[in-house]
């Protein structure tokens, strides 16, 4: 049985956005979720680079690829699944050239990344504690006999499942504060308790609403530009398909796409490290934000994103250059 054309793009679009999505360094992770040993590195260009060398130290060269075994598993369905969703819901909005519009590529684009991160968000998670985890309990911060253990995939798995059980979880570095004698413990969720699978989804409703304005102002920046460009007028002279104009609108894509949905995903990531400091319940998508507001201002809600510039805009760049090109080699 012949394999579809749209997925067979799928499946070359993948590894280049894998070799990207490498780049995506622990600090941005650290800084986003206000990880409290990393946040005196936070809100300065320089800050990233210090970060790094204060992780490298301790950890070693391999620290800095922390949560990269999870990174490597989301990547190739994140990727492949996005992608051919977006051509197919692309056919279905728009069959002819005369159908496309900016409002129906930012539909095809969001409901691509919805659908995406739906398959996805569980990995996304784990990748994401990985991240945030810089030792295993028991571990004194303040020694330098070793190196700090290293938390584990499986252990991570583990952790989320039973956060709330009463057994004892990977902790941050440092634990969270403990609740003065007087304060209520935070209620098991009903969720929780009968849906443990649904720990794995912390996190999913502000992801879902922050992949809308990403994935769709994404696909509709790069359609609109790649039509200007390529797309001429009868009489016109036609400008040929190349990669480096390519990379380039994928560039301005990503540029775009990151800043318009910044916000969005530093709410996502501290809503994704709740389960360390609540891990009986929720933490709300409003309580998160009072959060950061009453913290840090505005500013807040853009720390770390020079480093998302680093990561998104050459990876945007790519992926979008590597799905033109399978296309025409699949002629799709």
């Amino acid at each position: 049985m012949p394999v579809p054309a749209t997925s067979k793009v799928g499946t070359i679009f993948f590894v280049p956005d894998l070799q990207a999505e490498s780049q995506d360094v622990w600090v941005k992770i650290l800084f986003q979720a206000s990880n409290p040993e990393f946040q005196k590195y936070s809100g300065s260009w320089t800050g990233m680079f210090r970060a790094a060398r204060a992780i490298q130290r301790e950890s070693g060269f391999r620290g800095l690829l922390q949560g990269h075994s999870a990174t490597l598993l989301r990547v190739f369905p994140y990727a492949a699944i996005k992608f051919v969703s977006y051509d197919q819901l692309h056919n279905l909005l728009m069959p002819t050239r005369e159908r496309e519009t900016p409002f129906r590529r930012f539909v095809a684009g969001s409901g691509a990344g919805a659908i995406s991160v739906l398959f996805t968000y569980p990995l996304e998670l784990i990748r994401v504690r990985l991240a945030y985890q810089t030792r295993e309990v028991g571990n004194d911060p303040s020694s330098t006999s070793s190196k700090p253990p290293r938390p584990s995939l499986a252990r991570a798995i583990q952790t989320i499942y039973r956060e709330g059980d009463g057994l004892r979880a990977l902790s941050t570095s440092p634990p969270p504060p403990a609740r003065p004698a007087t304060a209520p413990a935070a209620p098991q969720s009903y969720l929780f308790t009968h849906f443990p699978i649904l720990k794995f989804y912390r996190g999913f409703s502000v992801t879902l609403i922050g992949i809308i304005p990403y994935a769709g102002t994404s696909f509709l920046v790069y359609g609109s530009l790649r039509s200007l460009v390529y797309d001429r007028p009868p009489g016109t002279p036609k400008v040929k398909r190349s990669a480096p104009i390519d990379l380039t609108l994928g560039a301005v894509a990503g540029l775009i796409s990151q800043t318009a949905s910044y916000p969005f995903e530093i709410v996502r990531r501290r809503m994704q490290v709740g389960g360390l400091v609540r891990p009986g319940g929720w933490v709300g998508w409003r309580e998160t934000v009072v959060d950061i507001w009453k913290t840090r201002g505005w500013r807040g809600f853009y720390v770390g994103l020079s480093i998302g510039y680093v990561k998104v805009v050459p990876m945007t760049a790519i992926s979008y250059m590597v799905w033109e090109w399978s296309k025409g080699v699949l002629g799709v």
